[in-house]
């Protein structure tokens, strides 16, 4: 349960009401979803929130789908369950197939694993990483 209320259009103040009217326009959909309803509850966050994520999800030099999945990714990272189901979605909607997925949840998962062992371990970060790397420091030979 929300710690404030999912906000339906008519509890909405009139600057709130401008952005969820925004979402619509720009998502070209009557549906806004409760994370949007929740941030409803203060405007100023709803609108700083949304212009933010409009401007960085939007075009740029990352395709639509990879930024969906790097947002899954970072949301499976910080076990945001609302965040993983609808950037899924998104990513769904913009063509990822089960086989990415599933792929996805296997990079997150061995990135999770190897990040837990550079961690524990103290591994000294490698000279080569710390500037421009030469090529070869990452070939697959």
């Amino acid at each position: 349960m929300s710690l404030v209320p999912v906000l339906g259009d008519d509890a909405m103040s009139m600057e709130a009401l401008a952005v969820i009217d925004d979402i619509r326009s720009t998502r070209k959909t009557d549906f806004v979803n409760n994370f949007w309803r929740v941030l409803a509850n203060d405007p100023a966050a709803l609108k700083r929130t949304w212009e933010s994520l409009r401007e960085v999800m939007g075009p740029g030099t990352i395709d639509p789908l990879t930024k969906e999945l790097i947002y899954v990714a970072v949301s499976i990272a910080n076990n945001c369950e609302y965040c993983i189901r609808s950037h899924t979605a998104a990513a769904r909607a913009r063509g990822m197939s089960e086989a990415q997925l599933m792929e996805l949840q296997s990079v997150v998962a061995m990135a999770s694993e190897t990040n837990r062992l550079a961690i524990g371990l103290q591994v000294p970060v490698d000279d080569v990483f710390k500037g421009a790397p030469p090529a070869a420091a990452f070939s697959d030979d």
